[in-house]
């Protein structure tokens, strides 16, 4: 059997960085981690190939060879999903799909032959058994969340890793939280499953043995659930590791805002290689919080705990939301004024959108407030909520802040409060050659073309003579800026196109 593995296209959103790419001669910045671990589980004697349209264009010559293809993808690749599908169709190949696009709403797709939704370990199985005995069905589903002990490696073997910018495994799956607006517990429940400290040095030692040294991604959505278990076991033996491999990979994970709370869990991750975290902020009203259900985030100095993890050595990624019920036009501002003072530079603000599964979804539709307008991106100015606010205000009001905040000036006064918090970590010490490349086509690019020169020039200087050791994360985080202002840009437009025809 042959299979042929594809993964559709990201449209260009804030998280894709298609515009920052180009700086380190990359096409995308991550790779297929579901449709790579899937591939593990398939009958080693069947052959298999990946084609991710982030990377490629899908041929005509791969369809030819395929026997079946499997297509995994998430809400916001829905249209290259559906053109893939469409592809398949046209050229008479069966068409098996799965991921968290298709498990959320699977209906919408009747070109798919084959359903294997819900976690593969469950599901997987039994399809595999039904093709052997030619009674295959049209949907698999199981609603257990199985334990991921013995979740195979990742295939790499099957991938073209030098066009990716970072890697990715998965430590963990699941979140304790109860956030009306998150599918996470909906996709993969509130008990957090995790992986051996083993099975994690395996995934990283298959990755270091293809000679990745770049960033790797923790797939996970609150990484810091077990505290005990990661200060006990996987962070002392992964710091173990890397000394005993001289190893100097850069990690990035997700998890809540009270990693501020342990000092001594932040240290153990720097140590062990930790130099980025985001954290769900969402809004500083605690009105907005315990609405939602983040109570988590309330009752907190939200400022001085993000400062607190950025002495530590770690980045704080933020994702904000502005159209909760109780939000009114000084949202904006109060956002604004938030993000500013707290240094957090790659602020990633969307519109709330209810995803289906989720308890906002299942509110705005008995309210009678549900659009038909899920996009999967809720940065790009969209809705599929009738917000209380009005979605003109709401929309034009997004729309500035998004302007203000990506504008050169203050994107750049971000950076200096990051920078002037931020303690490099004391294993950083070697420059990269992709670091090299994206540091010179940035002087160019940034500091001779680009609109931002001054404040680009200014920062550089700066950082030389006050962190001179966070100058390759002050290059990073300009070429960031380049990018979330050409999204900006491209939102403005789909936002006023949304005006005109409202």
């Amino acid at each position: 059997m042959k299979i042929l593995l594809i993964y559709p296209e990201f449209p260009d959103t804030f998280w894709s960085f298609k515009h920052a790419l180009k700086f380190v001669g990359k096409k995308a910045a991550l790779p297929p981690l579901g449709l790579l671990t899937v591939a593990s589980m398939l009958p080693e004697n069947w052959e298999r190939r990946l084609v991710d349209l982030n990377v490629r264009a899908l041929k005509t010559k791969d369809l030819v060879w395929a026997d079946m293809v499997f297509v995994s993808a998430m809400a916001v690749q829905q249209q290259s999903a559906c053109e893939v599908i469409d592809q398949c169709h046209n050229a008479g190949i069966k068409v098996v799909a799965g991921g968290p696009l298709f498990t959320s709403s699977h209906e919408e797709f009747p070109g798919v032959d084959h359903f294997v939704l819900n976690e593969a370990e469950l599901t997987l199985p039994a399809f595999l058994e039904d093709l052997n005995n030619g009674v295959l069905k049209k949907v698999y589903v199981n609603e257990l969340f199985p334990e991921i002990t013995r979740t195979p490696v990742p295939q790499w073997d099957i991938l073209e890793t030098g066009k990716y910018a970072s890697m990715a495994i998965q430590f963990s799956r699941g979140c304790p939280y109860q956030c009306d607006f998150c599918n996470i517990t909906t996709l993969f429940g509130n008990k957090i499953r995790i992986k051996t400290s083993a099975q994690i040095i395996d995934e990283l030692e298959g990755l270091r043995k293809i000679g990745w040294n770049g960033t790797i991604f923790f797939v996970d959505d609150n990484f810091i659930v077990h505290k005990s278990y990661l200060k006990k076991q996987l962070l002392p033996q992964l710091i173990a590791w890397r000394q005993s491999n001289d190893v100097t990979n850069e990690y990035y994970t997700e998890c809540s805002i009270n990693l501020a709370d342990d000092p001594e869990l932040m240290a153990l991750m720097v140590q062990a290689g930790f130099n980025q975290v985001f954290i769900g902020i969402e809004t500083p009203d605690n009105l907005a919080l315990t609405n939602c259900g983040k109570q988590h985030n309330t009752s907190r100095n939200l400022l001085d705990n993000i400062r607190q993890i950025q002495h530590a050595g770690m980045e704080v990624m933020g994702g904000f939301i502005v159209g909760f019920d109780s939000d009114t036009p000084s949202t904006f501002r109060k956002q604004i004024e938030f993000i500013q003072n707290s240094g957090i530079v790659t602020a990633m603000v969307g519109i709330l959108q209810a995803l289906p599964g989720t308890k906002l979804y299942d509110r705005m539709k008995s309210e009678g407030r549900l659009l038909n307008t899920l996009s999967g991106d809720n940065t790009d100015g969209s809705t599929n909520i009738i917000p209380s606010m009005g979605s003109d205000i709401l929309r034009k009001g997004y729309m500035k802040m998004m302007l203000y905040l990506y504008a050169p000036k203050h994107y750049y006064q971000r950076m200096r409060t990051l920078l002037e918090e931020y303690n490099v970590p004391e294993w950083k010490s070697s420059i990269r050659m992709t670091q090299l490349i994206a540091f010179f086509r940035s002087t160019v690019l940034l500091g001779v073309i680009g609109k931002e020169r001054y404040q680009y020039w200014k920062m550089l200087v700066w950082t030389f003579f006050k962190n001179p050791r966070a100058l390759p994360l002050a290059i990073r985080l300009a070429i960031y800026g380049h990018h979330f202002r050409k999204i900006c840009l491209l939102h403005l437009k789909q936002t006023e196109a949304l005006a005109d025809t409202a």
